[in-house]
């Protein structure tokens, strides 16, 4: 299949990339930054989804990765972006599938405010994208992940007792491998064919967990 994924050139994006690739798929990836990763399958396009998107066409299957955790253009990046990306390129004959990199704090509301709601957004608009995608027999839904082990999270990862403090948050004491949300993503995207409009929360038991005292 031709695979579209944004913010491609590290982390889980490039988890994705690889992942793909390893399964016999032509990768086109689109970041901002440029790309270190060579493979004859894999097309690196550097722009920014917030503004002209290049022309591509008849993408199967669309991963919508890129985003940022803070500064003035969360929203924007976010979600007004992500939603620019897939009415350019999901809505025809072609498409597969589409899959949205949300996060946890869109059902819990933690981290900075407006990260959480600009990933709240993201869930919303999966689904109405899983509604307009039916009549194409396309499946839509979303990863709201966790803690990932990514540069992104760098700060923390580099902190031993930061990274402490966040691990004892989960029930299962760790955090999840990019390509490990990799594997997740190419079972919604190219497995699945009857799971749609759904958020799957990959967390290690985060959420769930609580103190009960009685």
């Amino acid at each position: 299949m031709k695979v579209l994924i944004t913010g491609s050139s590290r982390g889980i994006g490039l988890a994705c990339v690889k992942k793909y690739i390893d399964m016999g798929h032509e990768v086109i990836g689109l970041d901002i930054n440029g790309s270190d990763y060579s493979n004859p399958s894999y097309t690196h396009l550097i722009a920014d989804i917030t503004g002209k998107l290049p022309d591509i066409s008849d993408i199967e299957v669309l991963i919508n990765n890129a985003g940022i955790q803070d500064g003035p253009n969360v929203i924007e990046t976010n979600l007004k972006a992500t939603i620019a990306v897939t009415e350019k390129y999901a809505f025809q004959d072609k498409i597969h599938s589409v899959l949205f990199m949300a996060s946890s704090s869109a059902s819990n509301g933690a981290e900075f405010p407006e990260y959480a709601a600009s990933k709240g957004g993201v869930v919303t608009y999966m689904k109405n994208t899983a509604l307009r995608l039916a009549k194409y027999g396309a499946t839509s839904n979303s990863i709201s992940a966790g803690g990932v082990y990514t540069p992104l999270n760098a700060h923390i990862i580099d902190d031993p007792e930061l990274m402490q403090q966040c691990l004892d948050e989960t029930l299962l004491k760790r955090w999840a491998e990019a390509e490990e949300i990799a594997e997740f993503s190419y079972f919604l995207t190219n497995v699945n064919i009857s799971m749609t409009g759904q958020d799957l929360l990959i967390d290690n038991g985060e959420q769930l967990k609580s103190n009960f005292i009685w």
